[in-house]
C-alpha cells in the first residue's frame, strides 16, 4: 500500500474509533508535544475550539507556560503496586513542560480540572514548600526509611526547576539525614546538583536513571519537544559516573516499530558513556494518552500508524492499553518477548546489569527540625 493510501486508512481508523478533536494551529502549539486540548474527563461540560470562518483562531498568540504555586499538605506519596520497586515517591511539580506526547502521567491533570493534552505541558503547578514538608514527614515518630523515588510521575528536572530549585532543596534534606533516593529524569539539568549527589553517592544513598528513548534528534524533538537532546542525556550519564554517582540508562518507553530498532545502539552509547545498569518500560497508553499519541502518530509518522498501533495492540490483548499488574510495564505476546530478549542479550553482551542496585538504609537519621511536636513524657 502506498504512503498516501496508508495515511488515508490510518486517518479513517482514527476518525471512527472516537470523536475527532480539533487541533490547535501549529503556530500556537509550536514546541509542544500534543496538538489537542480536550476538557478533562471529570468535567460536566466539554469545550472545544473551532474555526468560525473569521480566522479568529489564527489571531491567538502562542501558548505560554503558566506556573501556579500549590501549598501542598503532604509530599510523600505512597503506593502498594506489586510491579513497582518502590513504595513511596515525591513529585515536586504537577504537569511537565517536557511535553512528551506518550507520557502516562498526562491523565492525572484531569484531577485538576484541566486537559491531559496541552494543559498538561503548559499549565503547571509547583510545590514551593516541598522540602519543608519532607523534613517534617521524615521527622515523624516511627518513620521507617525506604528508598524514595523522584521522577516517577513528572520530571523533577523539567525547565521550571532552573528557577524554583525544589529538587536541590529536597536533596539537601535527604543528604542531611542520609536518606536514600532514586531519581529518573530526561534532563541534563540533573548535573547541576552533582555536588550533593556525589556526597550522597559516597554513602550509597543515590542512583540516577537517565531516560533515553531515541538517538534520533529529529524524532526526539517531535516526541519530547522540551526534554534534553539525546547527546545531552548521554553526557549527563558520563558526568555523573565520573563524579562517582551511579547513573544508569533507561529506555522509557520503548515504542514498537518506532524506537525498538534502537535498543542495541542506545545501550551501546550508554555503555560508552559509563552506564553500568539498564532498564526499560514498554509504551503505556492509559485513558487520554491513547488519543493524544495516535493523533501525534498521524501528524508525524502517518505511514507507520497502522503498524505501530497493531503491534501495540498485539502486546496489550487487542487493546491500546492493558493495566493489569505484571503486564502493564512489559506487555505480553511474541513481540513483547522478543523485545525483552533483545534487551537482555544486548545488556549481557555489553556488561550492563539489569538488576537494581540496593541503596543504603542503615544510616538514616531523623531530622530534628521537622516541626513535629515532641512527646510530653
Amino acid at each position: 500500500m502506498s504512503a498516501p493510501l496508508q495515511f488515508a486508512a490510518a486517518q479513517h481508523e482514527a476518525d471512527n474509533t472516537e470523536d475527532s478533536a480539533p487541533r490547535l494551529t501549529e503556530d500556537r502549539r509550536r514546541g509542544r508535544g500534543s496538538a489537542l486540548n480536550k476538557s478533562g474527563r471529570f468535567e460536566p461540560l466539554s469545550y472545544e475550539g473551532f474555526d468560525d470562518g473569521w480566522d479568529s483562531l489564527e489571531d491567538l498568540p502562542p501558548l505560554k507556560t503558566e506556573v501556579q504555586e500549590e501549598r501542598a499538605r503532604t509530599i510523600i506519596t505512597r503506593n502498594s503496586s506489586p510491579d513497582l520497586s518502590f513504595d513511596r515517591s515525591i513529585n515536586p511539580y504537577r504537569g511537565c513542560e517536557h511535553g512528551c506526547v506518550y507520557c502516562f502521567a498526562r491523565p492525572s491533570h484531569a484531577y485538576m480540572g484541566l486537559s491531559p493534552g496541552l494543559d498538561f505541558e503548559t499549565r503547571l503547578f509547583a510545590k514551593p514548600n516541598a522540602a519543608q514538608l519532607l523534613e517534617r514527614e521524615l521527622s515523624k515518630p516511627g518513620y521507617i526509611p525506604r528508598v524514595i523515588a523522584i521522577g516517577t510521575n513528572t520530571d523533577p528536572y523539567q525547565p521550571l526547576e532552573r528557577g524554583y530549585k525544589l529538587m536541590r532543596e529536597i536533596l539537601e534534606v535527604l543528604d542531611n539525614c542520609s536518606h536514600p533516593v532514586a531519581i529518573v529524569t530526561k534532563s541534563a539539568l540533573v548535573t547541576r546538583d552533582i555536588d550533593i549527589l556525589a556526597r550522597m553517592a559516597e554513602r550509597n544513598l543515590v542512583k540516577v536513571a537517565l531516560s533515553v528513548t531515541t538517538l534520533d534528534k529529529k524524532l526526539c524533538r517531535a516526541m519530547e519537544p522540551r526534554a534534553s537532546a539525546p547527546h545531552k542525556r548521554l553526557g549527563a550519564i558520563k558526568a555523573l559516573n565520573e563524579a562517582g554517582v551511579p547513573a544508569l540508562v533507561m529506555m522509557a518507553p520503548i515504542i514498537p516499530a518506532l524506537t525498538d530498532s534502537e535498543i542495541e545502539s542506545i545501550l551501546e552509547a550508554a555503555t560508552e558513556h559509563g552506564a553500568q545498569e539498564a532498564a526499560y518500560v514498554l509504551l503505556r497508553l492509559p485513558l487520554e494518552v491513547s488519543e493524544l499519541f495516535r493523533d501525534w502518530l498521524l501528524r508525524h509518522c502517518p505511514d507507520r500508524y497502522r503498524h505501530v498501533m497493531n503491534l501495540i495492540r498485539s502486546m496489550r490483548g487487542g487493546k491500546d492499553y492493558d493495566a493489569r499488574w505484571g503486564d502493564r510495564m512489559r506487555g505480553r505476546g511474541p513481540y513483547a518477548v522478543q523485545i525483552s530478549k533483545r534487551y537482555s542479550l544486548a545488556a549481557k553482551r555489553l556488561g550492563l546489569s539489569l538488576r537494581r542496585k540496593k541503596l543504603n538504609l542503615d544510616d538514616f537519621r531523623q531530622p530534628q527540625k521537622g516541626g513535629v511536636q515532641l512527646d510530653l513524657f
